[in-house]
């Protein structure tokens, strides 16, 4: 495995092969990230190809109140997960080369799809994010990026973008893993107390709720999101939103209409904010 610190050293990595499949990260890994590698593997082994994974901890998605100095920086560890699942070449850059200027070119994305859910809690959120992927996409050169689905609006921004931009790259977005309970894997799972581990399953829990809810049920979705919300904050929980939406777009709905949906939710729980999501599509309502 090659490990490049400067676009010289990518370039010589990745000149053996222009079919490169990217996992961009943030460091701190853990299985859910691997299982992207893995995915990344499977799609280099049948037709030749480069493996690609960018480790590199991105300052513009990050608010001022937010945790960016205290976020883990593990790259040896990091390096060392990526080698045992495969990865042929690992891009961790650091900020002088990502930023050498004041980054006063920024990529902001539609406020309809950007403004809403995460990015009306984080607002520039996702300009920092469609920025910086923009940057690692022109380094890198991949023909296919792989996501996870946790950050599901991440994802379906990040299609929008490579879709208008005319970009000749695959976005593929990978499922949620889970630890054995049910928790999303996520690097911020470690901030948590053992106590707290505990209480974070109640998240997945009314995100379970709420897809059971929205699989037999036509409409009354929002009521049905209130009461999952109402008891999250009774159990300690600081709620940003729980809602029923649209796959294509995010926009909230009340019933079933024409489109898949999925079940996005926010909370914090002590310090540790949690994402979660559950996609539930026609195919799957129990009539």
């Amino acid at each position: 495995m090659i490990i490049a610190h400067s676009l010289q050293e990518l370039s010589l990595a990745l000149e053996s092969s222009p079919n490169r499949v990217f996992v961009p990260t943030m460091g701190n890994l853990h299985e859910g990230h691997l299982q992207l590698i893995d995915q990344a593997k499977a799609l280099c082994t049948p037709h030749g190809g480069l493996t690609v994974a960018s480790v590199f901890v991105n300052r513009l998605q990050f608010s001022p109140h937010e945790d960016f100095d205290q976020y883990p920086r593990t790259l040896e560890r990091d390096c060392d997960l990526l080698r045992s699942r495969g990865c042929d070449v690992v891009f961790a850059p650091n900020e002088a080369l990502m930023y050498p200027q004041v980054q006063t070119f920024k990529l902001t994305p539609p406020t309809e799809l950007a403004n809403i859910w995460e990015g009306h809690f984080r607002p520039g959120f996702f300009t920092g994010v469609c920025t910086v992927v923009m940057k690692l996409f022109h380094m890198v050169a991949p023909s296919t990026a792989i996501f996870g689905k946790k950050d599901y609006q991440q994802w379906l921004v990040l299609k929008h973008m490579v879709q208008q931009m005319a970009m000749p790259i695959e976005i593929l977005g990978y499922p949620i893993v889970r630890s054995p309970d049910g928790l999303a894997l996520s690097s911020r799972n470690g901030y948590l107390s053992d106590t707290q581990r505990v209480q974070a399953l109640q998240l997945q829990k009314e995100l379970g709720a709420t897809a059971q809810f929205v699989q037999t049920q036509s409409n009354g979705f929002q009521a049905q999101c209130q009461t999952g919300m109402d008891t999250l904050r009774a159990k300690g929980w600081k709620v940003d939103y729980l809602a029923v939406c649209q796959q294509h777009d995010l926009k909230e709905v009340d019933h079933w209409g024409s489109d898949d949906l999925v079940i996005l939710v926010a909370a914090t729980l002590g310090t540790t904010r949690l994402i979660d999501n559950m996609e539930v599509r026609l195919t799957e309502r129990i009539q």
